[in-house]
């Protein structure tokens, strides 16, 4: 099978009935065309241009065709029809309609000539969905003289297609920004001598070199070597670990400091990161857009304004000697009346308008689809680091048997030099105390336990309990050790050559702002927030425990938060929030992902919303205006359709007239936009 990428696809339905098109040609059986990735594959003897026939019929087209030329005017169309709409209404007021007919054809025509085309199909074909009844709203306004009102509708859902548009092809992206993030080479070592070579040839056995600064290319064992790892990209581990020989290390974790030798264990594509991509990949093969329920209830809407007409028309000459003349008047004003107009409007305003409302709060919300789930979930999955924590380390316990600022001046100058995570935190601890560190006479670096300088002519240490191995703890320290330990803190020892100075606890410090938020959620209606991480289950205990979430799992590699969410799933509805890398198949699975907008580029694509403002103090107003949309949208159908049952209901003593099903059609239209348009008005109605 040959893969292409395809674009222009416009919907779901529409990928579909073309993938059923090229199964219909020779070797076009098994041909499979996903409209969320945008990704073609067929059988390597079609006939190509018979393919790109058919992607034509709707619009689309095969990325870096030579024998295509695209360009996208939607958006400058959109612009020339609102152009050529006001030209229109100040034609009409100052030299005749007649003139300014024309101007409203060739707006609504430049905006909605797509949708139009499509719509002429379906009917053609008898099948009836958003395009169709936008067809039939647009005949339908024309043939009354609604020249204002068809122009309008065209507009709205020219917009609507364009930015649904860029919110499809965003999520498309996220699998090519995070191929990005995988290591391409990796520098292999046989007979003493290394050479460079791809990522996808190595074999379970191979010794690799990994410098500092480089991503390790596949899963394997260290036989060589020490250095600390961040793996925050495939554990979600917020501090790096120490590694040594005989301990395992994961592909695309990142090397720190040392040098490290590892034998590969697996190969490229089975490795944890390729497991990830492969999460990511297969979570938006199969999840697909819930459609609106006007898509769905579209299908039997006009065909039953149809038959319901057509009895307006027949029944009564046939069977009550009514004349034929004033049936015929009646069943065209059932037609009118059955105009979808407002129907479909009753929900992409509203959309556009909570999308919008969202933005000015700095919450991006990738479509209109991804709103509707915010509105509707009842269970939040965080990530911790980075999510609910600040993913930085900082001291949170300092223990001093000495003079405390000497202690802290001592430590902060010799991790001065290091470029560790920890030695950063402790070095912003002195500063917050105005200790500026000194600079070591002597210095060394001892991989994977501390460091050992000379300072004023005397020798100290600093790092883990490695570092101290054979020296003699006094009891209150060893009792101080267990106490760190057990709260889950990181400890960090400093030492002169006869006694402990000190003792640092560090851990990754919590958002400020979480304990707040997670307190709003469950006050919006949200019953359940459990926290998953990579981390160990002290440190998780202890954030979970502070900032109030209902519960929490930890350990987790990102397969099994996938499978963590899936049992979340079957209960309720899910919003997985992260920010890393090894989050992404997370938020690729949930029912809506949200990414921090300072995370990786992988999570920020493959999630449906991202909080700009990298914190979650925004998550409780978005949640609420999602909700207000959802009930907008609900009650704008049940306003839409209530009013065309009671003209329709007219028709049984004759009463019903072109003037109040006119009325009752455009009557609904309005009051649908303008409560549409109240989400961006109330704030009151949407703040928390």
């Amino acid at each position: 099978m040959k893969e292409y990428r395809v674009k222009g696809l416009t919907c779901a339905n529409c990928a579909r009935a073309l993938e059923e098109q090229i199964h219909s040609i020779p070797y076009g059986k098994g041909a499979t065309l996903s409209y969320h990735t945008g990704k073609l594959r067929v059988d390597e003897r079609i006939d190509l241009e018979e393919v790109r026939k058919i992607l034509a019929t709707d619009g689309a087209y095969i990325e870096n065709d030579p024998n295509h030329e695209h360009s996208n005017p939607l958006k400058r169309f959109i612009a020339i029809s609102v152009f050529l709409l006001i030209l229109a209404l100040l034609v009409e007021r100052t030299i005749n309609q007649e003139t300014a007919i024309l101007f409203y054809l060739a707006s609504t025509a430049l905006s909605g000539y797509k949708t139009f085309i499509k719509g002429m199909k379906n009917l053609a074909r008898l099948q009836f969905n958003m395009d169709t009844l936008m067809t039939i709203a647009l005949i339908g306004a024309f043939g009354i003289g609604e020249w204002k009102e068809a122009t309008v509708v065209a507009i709205l859902f020219g917009i609507n297609e364009y930015l649904e548009g860029l919110g499809v092809e965003r999520a498309r992206r996220s699998m090519e920004m995070l191929l990005q993030n995988a290591p391409k080479e990796a520098t292999i070592m046989e007979d003493g001598q290394t050479r460079i070579v791809p990522i996808e040839s190595l074999k379970v056995g191979d010794v690799v070199f990994v410098r500092p600064g480089e991503k390790i290319p596949s899963d394997g064992i260290v036989v060589a070597g020490k250095s600390s790892v961040n793996e925050a990209a495939i554990t979600g581990e917020s501090l790096p670990i120490e590694k040594e020989e005989g301990m395992s290390v994961y592909g695309g974790s990142i090397n720190n400091e040392g040098i490290l030798n590892v034998r590969i264990t697996k190969a490229y594509k089975d490795s944890s990161l390729a497991k990830i991509l492969h999460l990511v990949q297969e979570a938006q093969e199969t999840k697909t857009p819930l459609e609106l329920f006007i898509h769905r209830f579209a299908k039997y809407y006009t065909p039953f304004i149809m038959f319901i007409s057509l009895l307006v028309i027949t029944i009564p000459p046939l069977f009550f000697q009514a004349d034929w003349r004033e049936s015929l008047y009646q069943g065209l004003a059932v037609l009118i009346v059955g105009c979808p107009c407002a129907l479909i409007l009753s929900s992409p305003i509203a959309l556009l308008a909570g999308i919008t409302r969202n933005a000015r709060n700095g919450v991006l919300i990738k479509g209109g689809v991804y709103l509707e789930q915010l509105g509707k979930i009842d269970t939040i999955a965080f990530d911790k680091t980075g999510t609910i924590t600040k993913g930085k380390p900082h001291v949170a316990h300092m223990i001093a048997y000495e003079d405390e600022k000497e202690v802290l001046s001592i430590a902060a100058s010799l991790e001065s030099s290091s470029s560790h995570p920890l030695a950063k935190a402790i070095v912003e601890k002195a500063e917050e105390y105005g200790i500026v560190p000194e600079q070591p006479e002597q210095f060394e670096t001892l991989t994977g336990s501390g460091i050992q300088a000379t300072l004023h002519g005397k020798t100290y240490r600093i790092g883990n309990e490695k570092m101290f191995q054979g020296f003699s703890f006094p009891g209150h320290v060893q009792n101080d050790l267990r106490m760190l330990k057990k709260e889950g803190w990181t400890v960090v020892i400093v030492a002169d050559e006869q006694r402990i100075l000190g003792l640092f606890g560090i851990a990754d410090e919590i958002r400020e702002e979480s304990k707040e938020v997670i307190a709003r959620l469950h006050q919006a209606g949200v019953r359940q927030t459990v926290m998953l991480t990579g981390d160990h289950a002290k440190t998780a205990e202890k954030v979970a425990k502070a900032v109030g979430v209902t519960s929490w799992m930890a350990e987790l590699l990102p397969e099994q938060k996938v499978e963590k969410l899936k049992e979340l799933m079957k209960t309720g509805k899910v919003a997985m929030i992260g920010d890393g890398m090894n989050d992404a198949p997370a938020l690729a699975t949930a029912d809506i992902g949200i990414a921090m907008g300072k995370g990786t580029d992988s999570a920020i694509e493959t999630a449906d919303v991202v909080l700009m403002q990298n914190h979650l103090g925004k998550l409780p107003n978005a949640i609420a205006i999602a909700k207000r949309v959802n009930q907008t949208i609900r009650f704008n159908i049940a306003l839409a359709l209530g009013l065309k049952l009671f003209a329709l209901l007219l028709t049984i003593p004759g009463w019903l007239t072109l003037w109040i099903a006119i009325l009752s059609d455009m009557g609904a239209t309005i009051l649908v936009s303008l409560l549409s348009l109240t989400i961006l008005w109330e704030r009151k109605a949407v703040s928390s």
